[in-house]
């Protein structure tokens, strides 16, 4: 009877061959997973910022917070009119955004339609209406581009 030299080392090389395809595929998943964990972290801080703004609003109904320029204002240490207020609270929400998202942007405006805009400086808001509509802008995927959206309506 003839033997086969060799054989079992064949059958290791395989084994070994079908655990590094497994091991690249898991590390295949855990890269996505890791990736899909950090854009609902972005989508979570996108809605609680969208809900501080809007909080805001609500506790400043005389200011007026439709398409309001920001202000430099220090409305902590200084009275401040509603108006100056409005703009105050826009820059620390801006300046929040762009801390806390990347390449974070975002409009507070009246907007019977606010599913429109794609961008800050097209935003689309018509003025329409008592509902304020908080569009929010940020990077997902890191290219430069404000790929993701978050869009919340609500009564002031």
């Amino acid at each position: 009877m003839k033997t086969t030299n060799g054989f079992t080392l064949i059958e290791v090389l395989i084994a070994v061959v079908i655990l590094a395809l497994g091991l690249l595929g898991l590390a295949g998943l855990q890269s996505t997973s890791l990736r899909n964990n950090q854009s609902a972290y972005f989508r979570s801080q996108a809605t609680l910022l969208a809900y501080d703004i809007a909080d805001r609003v609500r506790a400043n109904a005389v200011g007026d917070y439709n398409n309001q320029a920001e202000t430099n204002n220090d409305c902590v240490a200084n009275t401040c009119t509603p108006v100056q207020m409005a703009g105050y609270d826009l820059k620390q929400w801006n300046s929040q955004l762009s801390s806390q998202l990347p390449s974070g942007e975002g409009v507070v405006c009246k907007d019977k339609t606010p599913g429109d805009g794609n961008s800050k400086s097209a935003h689309n808001c018509d003025g329409i209406g008592d509902a304020y509509a908080v569009k929010i802008w940020w990077d997902d995927d890191h290219d430069g581009a404000a790929t993701q959206r978050f869009v919340m309506s609500f009564q002031p």
